[in-house]
């Protein structure tokens, strides 16, 4: 097997001696590419992110914004990355001599003070300034805006899209604490398109570099990228005691606060049957392995619940890594997306070296952080079943409006015919040791017209679900008094959408 290598700003360098646990953050900065900074260290302020070559949704390759701080540097095996030093044009010695365009318009609308947090800001921008359908949504180039108005490049009406297509929410998981979010936001709002002969808009055209199994080993730890689905089963049977990991999003924050260290670990993220996305006559199947930013952009809105719940589940840089198995498998009860696929009546699909199953997400968890899920299976795939239901909401309530972890979590899918609710599926996070169903509210929704005192019944048996408690987040009776307004806001938003 090939030795591990990995590809910085266009220069191959190999992995080792690098320890299976070093992080992109650490593997890059040790070798003088100090940019990217550690701020956090658990994905939440993005000092450290940095570009990474990946499959693209509408062209041969996209450059995705990653928290290095998270990723171990043995998961980017045979990857291309490419750091705030990389995106500078150098001259003949290979000294950066001309910027980068977002570097530039960073410089000169004061975008940085301290500087600390730039880099991370400059990597997440470039992100989205090479999106590929960014320029589908910029505004006219003559600098009129679409309501008619006019005005500088970088000027915008307040919302989070620019002028020119860029979405703010790219730097949702960028935290700057001394020059303040204006200047950056101008900066932002000020990039142009790539120019013809930009070498990174080039890249995207070629395709991504393929996976590459891997079998990185040093002293006694070892990371493993298996090549395919039935490889990995049979990994894992062979090694039950393996870590699993996709994105690495929740265990690079173990590996760095808590110190934690796994003498064998196997990566999923980028193994084929893991990453297909299908419509069926009766359902929608979603490899366990895509990211939520794939799975976003690929859905394209066609799950409206999912679409709902994306931009509010943490932030940019944590969707283009993060995937729904690992937000299942953890088996976290404050999981944002459990709810939601509780709510769509989804179900899992487990394998193992000895086949498949298919097991009701309403069944998959048996108690805190623990689930039906047999030592060695995997979750390949989530189903959520066809038609969908034409009521939905996402409710988050947490202590920011985005990038943070839920108080309580809400999900509604709702079958509303002739005024009565039919069918009504809520799936609940935050307020008992694993997602749950509503089911005592459901059976107080369903038979019965879809009325201000149907509401204020159910809002009522709504707040007595769960076992919910105190926490440094939230007490118990703030959880259970959101639960009931949840439904009110859920009932006030479907009666002044058909009043309208």
């Amino acid at each position: 097997m090939v030795a591990a290598r990995i590809t910085v700003n266009g220069k191959e360098t190999p992995i080792s001696p690098a320890a299976p646990h070093t992080t992109v953050l650490d593997f890059l900065r040790e070798r003088g590419l100090t940019g990217t900074k550690e701020g956090c260290a658990e994905g939440e302020c993005g000092a450290c992110s940095v570009l990474v070559a990946r499959p693209g949704v509408h062209r041969p390759t996209d450059w995705v914004a990653v928290n290095a701080c998270l990723v171990p540097v043995a998961a980017l095996d045979g990857q291309e990355v490419v750091t705030s030093e990389g995106l500078a044009t150098a001259d003949a010695s290979g000294t950066p001599a001309v910027l980068h365009p977002v570097q530039e318009e960073m410089a000169v609308r004061g975008g940085s003070q301290c500087g600390y947090c730039t880099p991370g800001f400059i990597c997440s921008m470039a992100s989205e300034y090479y999106r590929p359908d960014r320029c589908a949504h910029a505004g006219p180039a003559d600098g009129t805006d679409e309501s008619g108005g006019s005005g500088e490049a970088g000027e915008s009406d307040g919302s989070e899209h620019g002028p020119n297509g860029f979405d703010l929410h790219a730097l949702s998981g960028n935290l700057c604490r001394c020059t303040g979010y204006r200047p950056i936001r101008d900066a932002a709002f000020a990039v142009g398109m790539p120019a013809e002969d930009d070498p990174l808009a080039r890249r995207r055209e070629q395709s991504a570099p393929p996976p590459v199994a891997t079998r990185y080993t040093q002293d006694d730890s070892a990371f493993l990228r298996p090549g395919t689905l039935a490889d990995a089963v049979r990994l894992l049977r062979e090694r039950p005691e393996a870590v699993v990991v996709a994105g690495s999003t929740d265990w690079g924050v173990e590996v760095n606060i808590r110190s934690r260290r796994a003498g064998c670990v196997v990566a999923v993220d980028r193994l084929p049957e893991l990453r297909t996305l299908h419509t069926g006559s009766d359902h929608i199947e979603i490899g366990a392995a895509q990211t939520l930013t794939e799975i976003e952009r690929r859905l394209d809105g066609a799950v409206p619940l999912l679409a709902e719940l994306f931009p509010q589940f943490a932030s940019r840089l944590i969707r283009n890594s993060a995937t729904l198995g690992g937000n299942l498998g953890t088996g976290s009860p404050i999981g944002d997306s459990p709810p939601v696929l509780l709510a769509l009546e989804a179900t899992l699909v487990l394998a193992d070296a000895d086949g498949e199953r298919e097991v009701p997400l309403s069944d998959y968890f048996t108690g805190y952080r623990q689930s039906v899920r047999r030592p060695g299976e995997l979750i390949r795939a989530v189903r959520v079943p066809l038609p969908l239901s034409p009521v939905t909401a996402f409710h988050k309530i947490a202590k920011r409006r985005f990038d943070d972890i839920s108080s309580v979590a809400v999900a509604f899918a709702l079958d509303i015919e002739d005024g009565t609710v039919r069918k009504a599926r809520i799936g609940l996070g935050g307020v008992a040791a694993t997602p749950v169903r509503a089911l005592a509210t459901e059976a107080a929704l369903e038979g019965r017209p879809w009325t201000a005192p149907t509401a204020e019944a159910a809002a009522r048996v709504l707040r007595t679900e769960g076992t919910p408690m105190d926490d440094h987040r939230a007490s118990a009776g703030y959880r259970s008094a959101m639960l009931g307004q949840s439904l009110l806001k859920l009932y006030a938003r479907t009666t002044e959408a058909v009043s309208s």
